[in-house]
């Protein structure tokens, strides 16, 4: 019986119901056009930057992340990462052996970070070969190497000439070696063109002496939104399987706990990790001051919903209607003004946010051509995901529930006779 008289309520005063009803629906669509584009945004920045320096996630030796030493290696067995290639969630996994040397050529030397990857794979994710200016990409077996841009230039390299690398290699052994170069490649970040050189997996290990081992296995993961899902079940499956694989207790300290650092994104990029909290502060402090407008008008709405209907509630008191079920009466009707507008809000959302899940908002003008020189693809794409729905829909529903106690503490303490009056309202 409520819900009849409540619905049909709503509808005395159309003009006043559609009006609040569209105002919620519009701070829907709004908030989440503006969250999608903003989360598919990080997604994608996320992914993109992953793929030219640290990966989404990585294992490397718990002492590794402080020391930065080639002393600190796991093994580059498939027995060690098989418990990573179980994972539903793992989509392509590649070893890594990181280290420093001084690069020298002439009489002039500097710095550089050396990067022993396997070529076929590391080109699958980064695309690296499409980045060589000169030469060729560097193959598993080839005893030559790629070299950035900028640290060629600073040496007065090309393609063909040869460079002397000296460092450490493992466990103190002298790491040298004269290597031709097969490729120069031009990154857009001056920190990798300036000191990056690419050289096969298997060439670096014999240059540093590492045997099979590496620095750190990159993880790319097939859903950026079950990351920290998929950090929890690296983690417990290297904990379990290093504990029953007895070839692999080396892994293990005193106390028996695992070796293996699991580190993700946010922890190998701290300095993107704050810049992506800080945007998105920003734009979660304008989308609360939106829906704290449409609060408002809201909020309005319920009140003169209230004080204009004082005589109606006084002669339904009076044929009997106890004010416990008035106050249901009353919420009934907001809960109906709210969900008809979060109906509306979705059912002009979600096509929308669909359409640009698919079809990403193509960039244009400078801010493209600065994307496609980075390798990234000029696009703002919508991240399509059940949360950020969820997420509206609670503000919209907590929107109505911060705008009822008030009314509803004026019918409370409604006085029957001066309802019937109809002067309440200016108490």
């Amino acid at each position: 019986m409520l819900i009849k008289l409540a619905w049909r309520n709503l509808w005395r005063q159309k003009r006043r119901t559609i009006l609040t009803a569209m105002a919620l629906a519009l701070a829907l669509l709004l908030s989440l056009f503006m969250r999608s584009m903003q989360e598919g945004s990080y997604a994608n920045n996320i992914e993109n930057s992953a793929k030219f320096s640290t990966g989404l996630i990585q294992l490397q030796h718990v002492e590794f992340e402080e020391s930065q030493s080639i002393e600190d290696l796991l093994p580059a067995t498939d027995e060690f990462i098989a418990a990573a290639r179980k994972l539903d969630d793992v989509e392509r996994i590649l070893p890594r052996l990181e280290s420093y040397a001084l690069a020298a050529a002439g009489d002039k030397s500097k710095g550089a970070m050396v990067l022993g990857v396997m070529p076929a794979l590391e080109d699958e994710y980064s695309s690296i070969s499409d980045k060589v200016v000169e030469g060729e990409f560097i193959k598993a077996d080839d005893k030559s190497v790629l070299i950035g841009q900028g640290l060629a230039d600073y040496l007065s390299l090309t393609v063909d000439d040869e460079l002397v690398l000296y460092g450490q290699g493992y466990r103190g052994q002298t790491a040298a070696g004269l290597y031709k170069i097969k490729g120069i490649v031009h990154f857009p970040l001056p920190q990798l063109d300036n000191l990056l050189i690419y050289m096969p997996l298997p060439l670096s290990q014999t240059l540093f002496s590492t045997g099979d081992q590496v620095s750190a296995w990159v993880i790319d993961t097939r859903d950026l939104t079950r990351l920290e899902q998929t950090m929890a079940d690296l983690k417990r499956e290297y904990s379990a399987t290093l504990l029953k694989n007895t070839s692999q207790h080396s892994l293990l300290d005193r106390n028996g706990k695992s070796q293996v650092n699991v580190r993700d994104w946010e922890d190998l990029a701290p300095e993107m990790a704050q810049q992506i909290a800080m945007d998105k502060a920003g734009g979660i402090f304008m989308m609360y001051l939106l829906y704290g407008v449409v609060g408002f008008g809201l909020f309005a709405t319920i009140l003169m919903m209230t004080l204009e209907r004082y005589r109606e509630f006084g002669v339904m008191m009076a044929t009997g209607l106890v004010r416990t079920k008035l106050l249901g009466l009353v919420i009934l009707e907001s809960s109906f003004i709210s969900l008809l507008g979060v109906t509306i809000g979705l059912a002009l959302g979600t096509p929308l946010v669909v359409w640009f899940h698919y079809h990403p908002i193509q960039l244009t003008g400078e801010t493209a051509q600065m994307m496609l020189e980075l390798g990234w693809e000029p696009i703002l794409p919508m991240l399509l995901s059940p949360w950020l729905f969820i997420d509206q829909i609670l503000i919209v529903l907590g929107l109505m529930l911060l705008c009822l106690p008030y009314p509803l503490w004026r019918i409370y303490r409604l006085d029957l006779v001066t309802a019937l009056k109809g002067g309440g309202h200016v108490n």
